[in-house]
């Protein structure tokens, strides 16, 4: 059992989702284009984990670094001339790690509609400590039922993750017991 199987720390008070929820807003230019003339996934994608490690490092009151990025879905294309808003908050907490969700809304500059979402993504991310180990983090304290299925659902994603990680594990171990390399 690892120090994030263990759950939250009972003597590190809890914190509400909206304590770290961050908005990053950013115009996107010619320089952010792809070959198809719209806006690089690897763009969005570095918004996405810039916001998320802001999310991330506010509340757990310090360093966090990257630990997984997944199911990163780009629902509609983005533009030059676009004005994106990454928009963040932690969805549940275990002992050092915060699974941190992210919802990606695009809007012409010089129109006045609303944002249309343009893509998702859920990071996971560990705090650290000076030298790079594993730290407590605040229990997330979920206010509204929006928030509250939040948690369910990354409870639900975080043991799909385990669950994977073990069969991988598993099928790696057999092989090499087999004396299949690869």
């Amino acid at each position: 059992m690892t120090n994030q199987d263990r759950g939250p720390d009972p003597e590190i008070s809890g914190k509400p989702n909206s304590a770290s929820r961050t908005t990053l807003s950013h115009i996107m230019t010619g320089n952010d284009t792809n070959l198809l003339g719209t806006v690089h996934g690897g763009v969005i994608m570095k918004l996405v984990d810039d916001v998320a490690g802001a999310v991330a490092g506010r509340h757990s009151g310090g360093p966090a670094v990257t630990a997984s990025m997944d199911e990163m879905a780009f629902l509609e294309p983005v533009r030059v001339g676009d004005l994106v808003h990454v928009k963040a908050q932690v969805n549940w907490t275990g002992r050092s790690s915060m699974e941190v969700g992210v919802r990606v809304l695009a809007e012409r500059w010089n129109e006045s509609k609303p944002a249309v979402q343009v893509g998702s993504a859920y990071l996971v991310f560990a705090a650290v400590d000076a030298d790079g180990k594993p730290r407590p983090v605040p229990q997330v304290l979920p206010e509204t039922e929006r928030d509250r299925r939040r948690y369910q659902e990354a409870q639900i994603r975080r043991t799909h993750r385990l669950a994977r990680r073990r069969a991988i594990m598993e099928l790696r171990q057999n092989r090499a017991a087999e004396g299949i390399e690869d």
